[in-house]
């Protein structure tokens, strides 16, 4: 199996329009039924219907990449930056605050360009200190030449695992 980026033409994509526009236009049929029926529900119930959908979109993401992150300090950390008033928040670390800024940027500004500046941004909120783990990693900038390809790793100790 190829990844995305190991494509031939990544990432110049080409498709069939006949194929894909009644696919996304069943989807955009029920996109517009359920913001009717969140339209029904009243301010509280949106407002923790996205908080409850902002919290699944961060711990689904993360799990992707192998990150298995607490669902309350998700949640706690979404709250806070929606300004909602929540009970139960819990004190959130670091590295959940940093999945959450660069999700909610790159959600909220999803139309602008996507500059070295914003991407160097992102990777230094999601590795603050510099390190993964125990090992030292570029952070805020371009891989060094000589130090191989990137990789993706999970480290159970001694059972570390290449993705890719």
């Amino acid at each position: 199996m190829a990844y995305i980026h190991q494509l031939a033409k990544w990432p110049e994509f080409e498709w069939d329009h006949s194929e894909i526009s009644p696919i996304l236009a069943q989807v955009r049929h029920k996109q517009g039924l359920h913001m009717g029926r969140m339209d029904v529900l009243g301010f509280k119930y949106k407002e923790e219907a996205v908080l409850q959908t902002l919290t699944q979109e961060v711990i689904k993401s993360s799990e992707i990449e192998g990150e298995n992150l607490n669902v309350d300090q998700v949640r706690s950390s979404i709250a806070r930056r929606l300004g909602m008033d929540v009970p139960g928040l819990v004190a959130t670390g670091r590295n959940v605050e940093g999945i959450v800024e660069m999700m909610f940027d790159a959600t909220q500004h999803y139309s602008e360009v996507l500059k070295v500046d914003r991407l160097f941004g992102w990777h230094a909120a999601l590795f603050p200190s510099g390190r993964s783990g125990m090992c030292k990693i570029t952070t805020g900038g371009w891989l060094k030449p000589g130090n191989g390809p990137m990789q993706v790793v999970s480290v159970a100790m001694g059972k570390e695992r290449v993705h890719f």
